[in-house]
């Protein structure tokens, strides 16, 4: 799985155009925009876009569809003109479904859905990025082997194929590792030096990506010399084309690697020349023991004849051709994942009915039969070797004999690193009181007036760069760090009082109330800013998880003698108990955004707000409604009797003048 930094690494160089004739929707957009990208060229409509796009690099676009002079698939039209390879992304609202024939025909690269949803945004720009990586890493290789085509002649194993498949050419390495002549090999096809043992697969493979998709193939390839011997060589196979994109031939560049293939070696490269690879890791259980009783010389007689046994038993839907004796009773079978007929949860039910014929059978080997029982772990995607060898590492500590590796050491990996590397921002960042709030206005829907500010928690790192809570937050809070933040954003928010005369809403989390030196230093806050207690409002954010529900009732209680007001946020988000908020006796309720950005179109989001508000007026608590991103969504939360809005309608998060 693909991290959030691993997208960041390709995106930040990348030159982005972003097309949007909507001021508030690019504002939104380019809060998201600038956390991946470096460089962000913004153009007002498609006209504009085209003529930047005409007279500058660009990497990659993201256009909105409806726009004054050219609209989006206007300008993918023509910018299509001029560069067909171009990644381009249309942001489109669920109304313009109908432009999606249109702009697959023009070849577009994804969709993003407005509202933007961050995790789609992400998983959008990891499939781009990825073929933007994979495009330069091509032309790099492409300008390499045009400068190093006369060296690779005399240092690699060459040969040249017609479209027939039949050599043409070969050069004196090919001729000396084969111990065929020039004479005896062209005009040959290149089954003469394959050895029968391969698996068909990986040359109907080789012709369907060298033949038919027209690209470079990659792969190890056994191959036997004259006298029958193997050899194994690591192999590229590249169609040659002409001006006209037609094949006219093939040319074949390999390096000798049968001195390093061990069979751990020959797996590790097997599993490297497919995309993805399905691998399964069998070990004998407590093959240690067996050594131990029976000697060395018979423990690896029983391997031998396991391996055999088991290649014959493996499922046939998803049959592999090679077992791969690792040692100390360990066994790998690997294979294609384009080649696999069957689904995973398939290959799963199969593996689990051959692990049970493998532990109610017995290998006979002489006059003796020995019972074997086995352990599995297998995986399938990409680093299928490491995860499978986590996945045995488990069933051995947990007393187990199954497993599903997928993702286990990638998982653990990327997660520790990320965090290890966001705790280390935000430690610098609290050594150097660069922790810090910024402030979005709260209007009063009646007179449009700013009456509070919500204050916000933001970092700012060593090369200046603001970073909202959902990028380090959560992280913080594994770690001692999360309680150091909430003082320093309680500081920040009581000193606000004193640079306006309009409420400060600060967000008070169960875990803040209860933590005692937390309720201290809120407490000690509220004793400094007496005159200003009215102006004071803690959001309390609701949790499914609070030990001690007194305790933050007693608390609640407390502020509110002292003149602070309550409200609960994200109100409607999933945790909502209308008989605890009774408990609390808020003054406001913050709707929650996800409902106020899809009233516009959704009538369950609708519904649900009209409830809200209905329970609100009867318990006479003051609404405010989150997300306000337009005019129109403003207009039916007013009308409907909300009484304040905060958005980007009104104004973004930013530093409190």
């Amino acid at each position: 799985m693909v991290g959030l930094d691993d997208i960041i690494k390709y995106t930040f160089p990348l030159r982005l155009l972003y097309v949007e004739d909507n001021e508030h929707a690019r504002e939104s957009m380019m809060n998201v925009l600038e956390e991946f990208f470096g460089d962000v060229v913004i153009a007002s409509d498609g006209q504009e876009g085209l003529e930047f796009f005409s007279n500058n690099k660009i990497d990659l676009i993201i256009t909105d569809i409806n726009m004054p002079r050219l609209n989006g698939l206007e300008m993918i039209k023509e910018i299509r003109k001029i560069d067909t390879e171009v990644s381009i992304l249309i942001l489109s609202a669920y109304n313009e479904s109908s432009f999606f024939l249109d702009s697959i025909k023009l070849g577009v690269d994804g969709y993003l859905l407005k509202p933007i949803v961050i995790s789609q945004f992400m998983e959008i720009l990891k499939k781009v990025t990825q073929r933007i990586k994979f495009k330069q890493e091509a032309e790099k290789n492409l300008h390499l082997l045009h400068q190093y085509q006369e060296a690779t002649d005399l240092s690699a194993i060459v040969s040249k194929a017609n479209l027939a498949g039949d050599i043409t050419y070969v050069n004196d390495e090919f001729c000396e590792i084969s111990e065929y002549t020039e004479e005896e090999l062209l005009g040959k096809p290149h089954s003469i030096v394959r050895h029968p043992d391969n698996s068909g697969s990986i040359f109907e493979d080789m012709w369907e990506t060298i033949k038919t998709k027209k690209e470079t193939w990659k792969g190890i390839v056994r191959n036997k010399k004259k006298n029958g011997d193997s050899y194994y060589v690591d192999t590229m196979v590249k169609p040659i084309l002409n001006a006209d994109n037609e094949i006219v031939e093939y040319i074949s560049l390999r390096t000798d690697i049968t001195n390093i293939m061990s069979p751990k070696k020959q797996l590790e490269d097997m599993i490297d020349s497919n995309d993805e690879s399905l691998l399964v890791l069998m070990k004998i259980d407590r093959f240690d023991d067996i050594e131990k009783f029976y000697g060395s010389r018979l423990a690896q007689e029983i391997e031998d004849e396991f391996s055999k046994y088991i290649l014959k038993e493996m499922p046939i839907k998803c049959e592999f051709d090679r077992v791969f004796i690792l040692g100390d009773g360990e066994y790998a079978f690997v294979k294609d994942m384009q080649t696999c007929k069957m689904e995973m949860t398939g290959v799963a039910k199969n593996l689990k009915e051959l692990q049970k014929i493998i532990n109610d059978e017995h290998i006979n080997i002489g006059d003796i039969d020995y019972d074997i029982s086995v352990l599995i772990s297998f995986a399938y995607g990409k680093n299928v070797f490491q995860n499978a060898r986590y996945g045995l590492k488990q069933i051995l500590e947990n007393n187990q004999d199954f497993i599903l590796a997928n993702n286990l050491v990638q998982k653990e990996h990327v997660e520790a690193q990320k965090n290890l590397e966001t705790l280390q921002m935000v430690q610098r960042a609290l050594k150097d009181s660069r922790i810090i709030s910024y402030f979005q206005p709260i209007i009063n829907n009646k007179t449009k007036e700013i009456e509070k500010y919500e204050s916000l928690v933001r970092l700012v790192d060593e090369n200046g760069k603001v970073h909202s809570p959902y990028f380090f937050l959560d992280t913080a809070k594994k770690a001692k760090y999360y309680y150091q933040i909430t003082n320093m954003v309680l500081e920040n928010s009581f000193r606000a009082l004193q640079s306006t005369d309009k409420d400060i809403s600060m967000n008070i989390s169960i875990l803040d109330i209860e933590r005692r030196l937390t309720r201290e230093k809120i407490f000690e806050l509220l004793g400094a800013n007496s005159k200003d207690l009215h102006r004071i409002v803690f959001e309390l954010l609701e949790d499914e998880d609070v030990k001690d529900f007194n305790l933050i009732k007693s608390f609640v209680a407390e502020v509110k003698s002292m003149g602070v007001k309550i409200a609960i946020d994200d109100f409607g988000s999933g945790y909502s108990n209308f008989e605890r908020l009774l408990d609390y006796q808020p003054d406001l309720l913050k709707i929650d955004g996800t409902l106020v950005k899809n009233i516009e179109n959704d009538e369950l989001s609708l519904n649900l707000v009209e409830s809200m508000i209905s329970f609100a007026k009867k318990q006479n608590i003051a609404l405010i409604a989150e997300y306000v991103e337009n005019e129109n969504i403003f207009n039916i939360l007013k009308d409907m009797g909300v009484e304040y809005s905060q958005g980007y309608y009104f104004g973004k998060p930013g530093v409190l003048e």
